[in-house]
């Protein structure tokens, strides 16, 4: 519990104003409820919102203290009131959640709370699996990430020895990443390998495709198979034997058929006929495949998990969920 002494300069305003103010990291809606369970008291008695506070009055908080710290990209997670999260798969080590396209995962230029860290940390801390005043550095962290405009599985380790583990399957390519994508065009071949060698632009935040080595240049292998194909549209299943920036819509683009929705690397026309802005690319399949001692992981050797609806597929290949 902590109290305020209400100044002249703070005399006049409304409670739920006040407390709103200098309590930034305490949800709206947890704010309220606070109120009505009088968890937020004047001179010691339960009261409404907009009542008008008074010089002298005092106000006792029974709140978290979590919430009386000042805000800052460690504490964010705490401003998310119900934490929307669609969950493929969780034990007591990690966590697979289904990304929607349009989330960043992490805070960026352009959003700071609603990142899909932040609603993850904010579900952990509410279920009671983890409270940072108890931990002295580990928070719950990402394993991988997948780019703003693309959905799909990541990963979220809830303790380090998961975090420890996981990023060194990552590594050594244990971890079978599967992604779905709707291409403008049919793939020549109806299913075989793209190799090449991937060069990123960090002005442009570009990447471009080459198939001789170049200084700088990284190896990209992607195995595709064409699953359906309907008009100028097709369904491409894709798997990453390397993972690089872009790597899906740079590699589709080279062989003639760049992804619908890519503003990028694909057709401005056939996205704008269309009305997409977003690349249709999905991380759909993830499965374990441990080669050598996964620890703690063990049990999940071998185990696969699929996300169920991929918005696109239903609304271009219906016939193919």
């Amino acid at each position: 519990m902590q109290e305020f002494v209400i100044g002249k300069n703070d005399a006049g305003q409304r409670l739920d104003r006040f407390v709103a103010k200098n309590l930034p990291l305490l949800p709206p809606a947890l704010l309220q409820k606070y109120i009505r369970l009088k968890r937020i008291k004047v001179n010691g008695k339960g009261s409404k919102r907009d009542v008008r506070l008074e010089t002298g009055d005092t106000l006792q908080l029974y709140i978290n203290d979590e919430f009386f710290d000042k805000p800052n990209e460690e504490n964010l997670f705490l401003t998310v009131f119900k934490p929307q999260l669609n969950i493929v798969y969780e034990d007591e080590n990690l966590l697979l959640a289904d990304k929607r396209p349009g989330m960043s995962v992490h805070a960026d230029e352009t959003e700071k709370v609603n990142t899909l860290i932040n609603h993850i940390q904010a579900y952990l801390y509410q279920k009671k699996e983890w409270n940072p005043k108890r931990e002295n550095a580990f928070a719950p962290a990402l394993c991988n990430r997948i780019d703003r405009n693309t959905g799909g599985i990541v990963i979220a380790a809830k303790n380090a020895e998961t975090l420890r583990i996981i990023n060194e399957k990552i590594r050594n390519h244990e971890l079978e990443k599967t992604y779905l994508c709707i291409t403008v065009g049919r793939p020549k071949r109806a299913e075989g390998k793209i190799e090449g060698f991937l060069l990123k632009d960090e002005e442009k935040k570009e990447v471009r495709f080459f198939h001789k080595p170049v200084p700088g240049g990284k190896t990209a292998v992607t195995l595709y198979r064409t699953l359906a194909s309907y008009g100028e549209l097709s369904l491409v299943e894709c798997r990453l034997l390397t993972g690089r920036t872009h790597q899906i819509r740079v590699s589709m683009a080279e062989i003639g058929c760049p992804l619908l929705g890519d503003g990028k690397y694909g057709r401005g026309d056939v996205n704008k006929r269309y009305h997409e802005t977003r690349q249709a690319l999905y991380s759909y399949k993830l499965r374990f495949a441990f080669q050598t001692d996964a620890g703690i992981l063990n049990y999940l050797q071998g185990k696969e998990f699929t996300v169920e609806n991929v918005p696109f597929v239903e609304k271009y290949f219906p016939q193919s969920t």
